[in-house]
């Protein structure tokens, strides 16, 4: 690949593969460091935490979606899958080969957001290619919620806790029911937030029923059949269960020996892909033992920049920043007023927490941190 690098050869050349939130902000703080390629299978980066709240406002996504291009002046974007890796290349499902001194993986999870679907992807980062087509899906899936009286939520982890509490807010009138496998909501958290969390939900008429699964495969006329032997009757659902990691494109790669048995990237303190010198992992593909949250890519995104700014000006590896994996904090929204929070070993709910999060959800920040307005004009 050489369109658009002409006149720039004497700076190394970056591939990031993947445009999250770890991979669009490592390609934003490099880009005028290295000639920077951003391989990602979407026009657009979407800030994930605020997906929830464009279902029940689309006009929300106007300022959560946006185009590469609107922040990576200096980096030449290419729209499409990777499909393997070498030693020095990149290979695109356009059959693109890409050459680079420096590789960053950033593929996360899979992720469609929690859209009404029959069936999940299996690539990394699925989803409309373009951000008109994405805004579009909020504006279907708004109208669905509208006409719908009844919406089954299947999982209660944070996804389907939070797009309950929207539905809750915005839509009183609605019937909202979540089904969960596991014996309590947000098990990633302490068992002190998943009470308080049942506790609001069940105040706005939610219906939460746990230890139960639902076979998505078999609905019929809107009628669920939970595992339970229970039948739901509902108008849509939100499919909120575990995303499978954005590897598998890797297995048959040169870096098939850095995946785990779970699939994750294994890394070192530095997220460098272990055995790699060139090679960096960030994000929620890495194996680094802490709940993969948003503010933690980009934590890795700031680390990994710097080294990589470090490598290409020649530095000691010995100076290269160390990445500590963070203490379990978490914030949960419910509603546009309220959220739940658990910081160490204290947990709080109401509108504190509520309003370090739940009214902006953190998207003005976040543009900021892309260097755009944090408003749109």
């Amino acid at each position: 690949m050489e369109g658009g690098l002409e006149g720039e050869e004497r700076k190394k050349r970056v591939v990031v593969v993947g445009g999250g939130v770890a991979g669009s902000l490592v390609a934003k703080t490099l880009q005028d460091h290295a000639n920077v390629v951003l391989v990602d299978s979407k026009e657009y980066f979407e800030i994930p935490w605020a997906s929830l709240r464009s279902l029940v406002e689309p006009s929300f996504a106007e300022r959560s979606v946006i185009n590469h291009s609107e922040y990576l002046q200096n980096v030449d974007i290419v729209v499409s899958t990777a499909t393997n890796v070498t030693e020095s290349e990149v290979v695109t499902a356009q059959g693109l080969v890409i050459e680079y001194d420096y590789l960053v993986i950033a593929t996360g999870h899979v992720d469609t957001g929690a859209l009404a679907r029959s069936e999940k992807l299996s690539h990394y980062q699925a989803g409309p290619e373009t951000r008109t087509k994405k805004l579009s899906q909020y504006q279907a899936e708004h109208q669905k919620i509208k006409a719908s009286n009844t919406i089954l939520i299947v999982g209660g982890g944070p996804t389907g806790v939070e797009l309950a509490g929207e539905i809750a807010i915005d839509f009183p009138d609605k019937k909202v029911i979540i089904v969960h496998r596991g014996p309590r909501l947000l098990e990633f958290i302490g068992h002190k937030a998943s009470r308080k969390a049942l506790d609001w939900l069940t105040s706005k008429k939610v219906e939460v029923i746990l230890e139960q699964s639902v076979n998505l495969s078999s609905v019929s006329d809107g009628v669920y059949q939970t595992s339970g032997g229970e039948t739901i009757t509902a108008d849509c659902h939100f499919d909120c269960t575990g995303k499978p990691m954005g590897s598998s494109w890797l297995r048959e790669t040169a870096l098939m020996n850095s995946l785990d048995v779970r699939g994750r990237l294994m890394v070192d303190e530095n997220l460098r892909v272990k055995g790699q010198t060139n090679v960096f992992g960030i994000g929620d593909i890495t194996d680094l033992p802490e709940i993969k949250q948003g503010y933690l890519a980009q934590r890795h995104a700031q680390v990994a920049a710097k080294n990589l700014k470090l490598l290409m000006t020649g530095g000691e590896e010995c100076k290269m920043g160390v990445y500590k994996p963070a203490w379990p904090l978490a914030i949960v929204s419910l509603g546009r007023n309220e959220a739940v929070a658990q910081f160490y070993f204290v947990t709080i709910i109401g509108c504190i927490p509520g309003m370090i999060k739940s009214r902006d959800l953190f998207v003005g920040k976040t543009r900021k941190q892309l260097g755009l307005k944090p408003d749109l004009l």
